[in-house]
């Protein structure tokens, strides 16, 4: 009888925690589609880019501790995701939507919009709100932002990027990686790995800044109008590397 009720109550715990584990996986689902379904609205997607341009700033004030200088004047294009939200239970997983720019000829490219989500397998629990930044250097990371749909570490290669005022005397960061990404957590600024991550075109985002569907082709690419509701993300991206000078 003591080997069957021992058996019972290991059973009985099991489903509990099995329970658990898809009641925690359902609020974390929960969160991250409400903060989708949030985002859909004008004055959403206007403050998320507002939100954008300060986190550049705030970073780049940061004393010895933002994207380097020769990153930043390397840079082909700019992301920025606030508010990244990280969490699980046994798994992890990332869900956020973001902005992002392109150099062109003319000066940076009108805000193109994206959302990101992704998973990786690891013991953590809660969830965690994450300031992330992707510096695109190159034409290959360009072309795989301007294309609806890539992920990160097996359509574009990307890596940690170096954090400070200037970046290494190695230039493997240059030479070999399509994408350097960063976090802010807490306060605490650093290189971050998103490797498996997937980025894809936000229409919702984009409709609702531009009234009307555009591919990411055309306004990465300088095709069309800068609109007064992205002033303060771009008055940041363009003093990014000032900043960073003025820091010296």
């Amino acid at each position: 009888m003591s080997q069957r009720a021992n058996e019972f109550s290991t059973l009985c715990i099991g489903r509990k925690v099995g329970f658990m584990k898809k009641a925690i996986a359902i609020v974390v689902f929960l969160s991250f589609a409400g903060t989708g379904w949030a985002a859909t609205n004008p004055s959403a997607t206007v403050d998320r880019m507002d939100h954008a341009g300060a986190v550049l700033h705030e970073i780049m004030s940061a004393p010895d501790k933002g994207i380097p200088e020769e990153v930043l004047e390397h840079a082909k294009c700019i992301a920025v995701v606030p508010d990244l939200l990280k969490g699980g239970f046994i798994f992890g997983a990332e869900n956020g939507r973001g902005v992002a720019t392109c150099r062109t000829a003319k000066g940076w490219s009108a805000p193109s919009f994206f959302a990101i989500t992704g998973g990786s397998w690891g013991l953590q629990i809660g969830l965690e709100g994450v300031d992330l930044v992707m510096i695109i250097q190159n034409d290959r990371g360009m072309q795989q932002l301007i294309a609806s749909k890539f992920q990160l570490g097996a359509d574009a290669s990307a890596a940690a990027g170096p954090v400070g005022r200037h970046a290494s005397a190695d230039t493997n960061w240059k030479m070999d990686t399509e994408i350097l990404t960063y976090s802010r957590a807490k306060g605490i600024f650093a290189g971050l790995t998103l490797t498996g991550a997937v980025i894809r075109r936000d229409d919702d985002s984009t409709r609702a800044v531009y009234g009307h569907q555009i591919t990411t082709r055309q306004i990465l690419e300088g095709k069309e109008p800068i609109p007064a509701s992205a002033a303060q993300f771009l008055n940041a991206v363009r003093g990014a590397k000032e900043q960073a000078v003025a820091s010296e």
